[in-house]
């Protein structure tokens, strides 16, 4: 693997940094013997993707699923950017909490933001010829979006290839920072292995030591890495694993997977579905009484390791009631940034953000900062900036974008579902049971292999 520090070294020379050398050469302070590396515009002779940006608008590339399974999240997430173009533009949001921060409200680098947007179809063939169509023909300079880790990954991949800065939407697959990492993706949202660490304690403490789990698991990446975390840490608090089986991602009616569950001797449903997925299998689920059996003389549950208020909604408080699992983010969060962007979110659209709502505003003022402080738009540069940043003011505490992986490092949130006379508003589906610090979630990166790449695509 490239060694990041030395090469973030090595891109100086003589203690020159970037911004000594745009300073020097201002001033005409570099003389004609400076080696050529040092001349005026020798960054911009070495065109990266679609760098150097021209004129005085810089174009951002919102791909996000707009049809299919993960359409409710998609709609939040384009929400989330087209707010976060306009507090890049104007100002406000979290531009007043993020810290440290160099953005001021005046564009990214004194160009006015716009954007262009795809719908990805939950596809992973059209994700990308939607996001090549935004490289290639609108000239974006960032594409950002997904609501699946397939999807995530696909984009990933061709935007690496491309020269182009990839921010992650809502990923959650191990794979996505692990055996698929690159160079140029980053993801602020947290993954299954964390989402394991953080949500297994809880539900020994909650429901002993001696449980059977049945998992049902949707047929992609982020599925296959979510079944294989649960397993592994709900294992490790003494659980046993009675079966899994894998679903189409375009399934819409679980029961004949609910049978077998049923058939078998297991006494907790682990539902590793997302959006519309999870929805459905969860009110199969009611449907069949499941909720309200008992199985080796203990009640049987249901467990949604992945949470968000959209699918609580979609899902009804009734069904959802005393469920547990986790989330990267919730509106009732009580940090400065949190509520400064529920604030101007609700106020914008009437209603609060979602987990993907904001882990898609986030990114997108993360990569500007980014730009800011490296001081130019040059891919290189923008992604040394964000690796091994270290921020506060964007939720969920203290938070690193760490370096060897691309993996945001913060706090994670285990959700319950509120039943129907708990909720105190039409938003109110889920309270939070527990912060798990990011301490604990923490991780050695190298346990999912991998490598970022090079700086430069080949």
């Amino acid at each position: 693997m490239t060694d990041v520090k030395s090469e973030k070294t090595n891109h100086t020379a003589a203690g020159w940094s970037r911004r000594d050398v745009l300073k020097a050469t201002s001033v005409g302070a570099v003389s004609a013997a400076t080696p050529m590396f040092f001349t005026q515009n020798a960054w911009a002779e070495e065109a990266i993707g679609n760098y150097p940006v021209k004129g005085s608008e810089v174009v951002l590339g919102f791909n996000v699923p707009q049809t299919g399974a993960y359409a409710d999240e998609g709609a939040d997430e384009l929400r989330a950017y087209k707010l976060a173009v306009k507090h890049l533009n104007n100002g406000g949001g979290m531009l007043d909490t993020l810290k440290p921060s160099k953005l001021t409200g005046n564009g990214i680098l004194g160009k006015k933001v716009t954007y262009v947007t795809g719908d990805t179809q939950t596809n992973a063939d059209a994700s990308r010829t939607s996001a090549r169509r935004m490289i290639e023909r609108d000239k974006v300079i960032m594409v950002t979006g997904g609501s699946s880790s397939g999807i995530a990954i696909a984009q990933q991949y061709l935007c690496n290839e491309l020269g182009i800065i990839f921010m992650c939407g809502l990923t959650h697959s191990n794979d996505t920072t692990g055996k698929d990492k690159q160079r140029y993706g980053f993801r602020h949202f947290f993954n299954a292995h964390m989402t394991g660490k953080a949500l297994s304690p809880v539900l020994s403490n909650e429901y002993g030591k001696d449980r059977r789990a049945f998992h049902l698991t949707a047929d992609y990446s982020w599925g296959h890495t979510q079944q294989e975390s649960m397993q592994e840490f709900t294992e490790k608090e003494g659980w046993s694993t009675e079966g899994n089986i894998m679903t189409p991602l375009k399934t819409t009616d679980f029961s004949q997977y609910l049978s077998q569950v049923l058939n078998s001797d297991a006494d907790v449903l682990i539902l590793n579905h997302y959006g519309a997925n999870m929805v459905n299998s969860l009110t199969n689920a009611v449907n069949f009484g499941m909720r309200d059996m008992q199985k080796n003389g203990k009640n049987l549950e249901v467990v949604v390791p992945l949470y968000s208020r959209l699918m609580a909604k979609g899902a009804g408080s009734a069904n959802i009631d005393g469920v547990l699992g986790t989330s990267g983010w919730n509106w009732a969060l009580e940090d400065e940034g949190s509520k400064v962007f529920v604030k101007a979110f609700s106020d914008e659209y009437g209603f609060p953000p979602s987990q993907a709502a904001h882990t898609c505003y986030v990114q997108t003022l993360l990569y500007a900062n980014a730009c800011e402080m490296a001081g130019t738009f040059y891919p290189p540069e923008v992604i040394k900036a964000l690796e091994d940043f270290e921020f506060t003011g964007a939720g969920n505490g203290p938070t690193l974008y760490r370096g060897s992986d691309h993996q945001c490092i913060k706090d994670i949130l285990v959700m319950q579902g509120k039943s129907p006379s708990a909720r105190t508003s039409d938003f109110d589906y889920l309270q939070i049971v527990d912060q798990v610090a990011a301490k604990t979630v923490d991780y050695d990166p190298a346990i999912f292999g991998g490598e970022l790449g090079p700086y430069v695509p080949a």
